[in-house]
């Protein structure tokens, strides 16, 4: 590997650091500290629906959609509703 591409990866490691601080910050703002801890409970056992929740709760922060902190009840209704099985049906040949 040479040194130009080693800078790279620093820089990419260095921007996906700051987004996800950037992501943490946000996220402490709008959500009520027993909505936090459920979602790093849900982030340890499911990391791709925690990222999915973290990713809808930031966009809508940014549209100014979250008007008062997300409480744990709001985050729990979220994660249902993100979490939906898709309903694909299967048709049976006999």
């Amino acid at each position: 590997m040479s040194h130009h591409e080693s800078n790279e990866t620093d820089d990419q490691e260095l921007r996906e650091a700051q987004i996800a601080a950037q992501k943490e910050i946000i996220l402490k703002q709008i959500l009520s500290s027993e909505a936090r801890l459920r979602l790093n409970n849900v982030k340890l056992v499911k990391p791709e629906l925690a990222n999915l929740v973290e990713n809808y709760l930031i966009s809508m922060a940014s549209q100014g959609k979250v008007q008062s902190q997300i409480t744990d009840d709001q985050l729990k209704q979220i994660l249902l509703s993100i979490q939906q099985p898709k309903h694909d049906f299967k048709i049976n040949r006999r």
